[in-house]
């Protein structure tokens, strides 16, 4: 909480923290005068929706980060391991191609996401008619491969004045394209897709002992796969649709609160989700304190793989 509300003061405009509360009580409908009109719209139409965004998209990587760790078994995937990243990239870069409006950039690149990872799946069923955990990861790299091949075509024929620029800061992830209507509009699959997955944080910790394990507690196996993919890659593609690509959040939080609580998924999956949220929130407000508009994928690049690599140098015990 504490970091949400001082992330309203940072920024190229200066607002302070009396600012701050006033434009917020009066939002609240809590006091009559709400200060200046300027400080008041930066706080509730330019900051909030940008700290309420960082907050959902970093929830949403980990705990899509922390699904498919536990459904692969392995602590090295992450959120884009079925190439939802690499195909809501693409949506996106055809989108500007189009020269589209905003919603219909973020549209494509949720629709990219999606086409991305059921084609993953389809490919994983014809590499292996049972649809084995690895066949899917092969497929998912070799999809994420074909859509990087467009994505960089893209490039190729874009604009290099009009168009170049805009898909190379898109690919390269932030949140300053953010208002209230593209976060409302990812808020609602990645709300209902958080719910269903605490829905089946019991029958997840058990698939994480082993098929044949969770077989015996009567779970349909095949059944509990298919829905935990689909959760996860609708949050990471409705995440991906708004902010760009954001690397390390999915990759990295999970590592750190299973250190921290163990493995058991109904604990790590709020945890993640709220450590993920403030760790975005804290890089986001690193971005724009900068003197600069750095881009969020490189941030979370810089401090993510050292964070990463000492995670991995202090763990000592297993994963699952």
């Amino acid at each position: 909480m504490a970091l949400a509300l001082g992330s309203f003061v940072i920024g190229p405009y200066p607002v302070s923290p009396a600012e701050v509360a006033r434009a917020l009580a009066f939002q609240l409908g809590l006091v009559e005068e709400g200060g200046s009109e300027t400080a008041r719209r930066v706080v509730l139409e330019v900051r909030g929706p940008r700290i309420a965004a960082a907050l959902l998209v970093g929830g949403a990587l980990a705990a899509a980060g922390a699904t498919y760790q536990n459904l692969f078994r392995n602590p090295m995937v992450s959120p884009g391991v079925l190439g939802v990243s690499a195909g809501a990239g693409f949506g996106a870069a055809l989108g500007l191609l189009l020269n589209v409006t905003g919603l219909g950039v973020q549209g494509l690149a949720f629709v990219g996401g999606l086409l991305a990872v059921g084609l993953a799946l389809a490919l994983g069923r014809a590499f292996h008619q049972g649809g084995s955990l690895l066949t899917l990861v092969v497929a998912g790299l070799v999809v994420s491969a074909f859509f990087q091949a467009l994505v960089s075509l893209a490039k190729v024929v874009a604009d290099p004045l009009n168009q170049l620029p805009g898909i190379t800061f898109w690919l390269l992830g932030g949140l300053h394209r953010i208002d209230a209507q593209a976060l409302f509009n990812a808020l609602v699959p990645i709300g209902v897709c958080g719910l269903v997955l605490w829905a089946l944080r019991w029958q997840v910790h058990a698939l994480a002992a082993g098929e044949d394990e969770a077989r015996t507690l009567g779970i349909d196996v095949p059944r509990l796969r298919v829905m935990l993919i689909a959760c996860a890659t609708l949050m990471t593609a409705a995440c991906v649709s708004i902010s760009g690509i954001v690397g390390w959040v999915g990759l990295l939080v999970p590592h750190i609160v299973r250190m921290l609580v163990g493995p058991a998924f109904a604990a790590v999956l709020p945890l993640s989700a709220l450590l993920g949220g403030g760790f975005l929130l804290a890089v986001d407000d690193l971005a724009r304190g900068a003197g600069g508009e750095i881009p969020l994928g490189i941030l979370t690049a810089l401090i993510g793989a050292p964070l990463f690599a000492l995670v991995l140098a202090r763990a000592r015990q297993a994963w699952f």
